[in-house]
């Protein structure tokens, strides 16, 4: 079955930097586009970043220069470098990916950032 397991979140001090990693199974990775979600306490979840099979990404604005989105379709990875972290990234940040129109999630991994 589909499987997807995220990994690298932890505590991190305004500015610095943490590397997520999306480990993946059961489905055709290369030909899939991942993305990189995040849900803060009491809000909707939101899409961060976005990388297609052919490796186009697209980020929402809060992010853009700071966070890059990439993938090793060797060892089925997908990964979220974040830079100049900030206290509104705090959140759970989960991998997605949709196979026949049906969204697959990871466990989500918490990134908090602490004063």
């Amino acid at each position: 079955q589909v499987q997807l397991v995220e990994s690298g979140g932890g505590l991190v001090q305004p500015g610095g930097s943490l590397r997520l990693s999306c480990s993946t199974a059961g489905f055709i990775f290369s030909i899939n586009s991942m993305g990189w979600y995040r849900q803060a306490p009491g809000k909707q979840r939101e899409l961060v970043a976005t990388i297609t099979n052919i490796h186009n990404t697209d980020y929402t604005d809060s992010v853009k220069g700071r966070f890059n989105i990439s993938r090793d379709n060797d060892k089925n990875t997908v990964y979220l470098q974040m830079n100049s972290l900030k206290p509104e990234d705090t959140a759970v940040y989960y991998c997605n990916t949709k196979i026949h129109a049906r969204d697959y999630w990871g466990q989500g991994t918490q990134v908090s950032g602490s004063s």
